[in-house]
């Protein structure tokens, strides 16, 4: 009797192990059949949409220290540094900057801008070594970033979402190709109709 109730066990754990084997399987069954994602990092690089919101561009030219960035942003990050000019009678800007470390690339500063001296870029890249180096100053602020688009050193690729319909590699593209979804003139034009 012991005997079988050893080859009974044997049989259920046999049982118990071709059934996690066949999930494991299915986890990797399921993802053959999904888009490549990989992209050779510094030689290829996604286009960001258009709406991405990375580093901030600051035009010192424009800026008329009205501190509005300060109050809308919820952690009170710009730093706005002025003085008042008594022949104008107005404020007059020394100095700007802003923490990209504590940053939360929110947008609120660049909405509510009054003169639209704010602006998102498509700037991700701003890992350094030193944290304070992510404090950057109006100087640094203003030098507008490389477009991936535009980088000779880099081979821009559109992000998957974006592909058009039935495309899996982003590498044979033609250019001028339109992404699978409707740009907003087009919904707005459906609505009307």
């Amino acid at each position: 009797m012991k005997f079988l109730k050893q080859v009974g066990d044997y049989a259920k754990e046999a049982v118990q192990a071709a059934k996690y084997i066949g999930q494991g399987l299915s986890v990797t069954f399921d993802h053959m059949r999904r888009r490549p994602i990989t992209v050779q990092y510094p030689y290829e690089k996604l286009i960001p949409s258009e709406r991405f919101r990375g580093r901030i561009h600051f035009e010192f030219d424009k800026c008329i220290a009205c501190e509005v960035c300060v109050r809308v942003c919820p952690i009170n990050l710009p730093v706005v540094d002025w003085e008042f000019n008594k022949e104008t009678k107005k404020k007059q800007l020394r100095h700007y900057s802003i923490d990209f470390g504590v940053c939360i690339f929110c947008g609120n500063c660049v909405e509510y801008c009054p003169t639209n001296c704010l602006s998102m870029t498509e700037d991700y890249e701003l890992s350094t070594y030193d944290r304070h180096e992510l404090n950057y100053d109006n100087v640094a602020l203003g030098r507008l970033p490389y477009k991936v688009t535009n980088d000779p050193m880099v081979t821009p690729l559109r992000e998957f979402v974006y592909l058009p319909k039935g495309v899996i590699d982003p590498h044979d593209l033609p250019p001028g190709t339109r992404g699978a979804g409707k740009l907003p003139e087009e919904i707005l034009q459906e609505t009307e109709k």
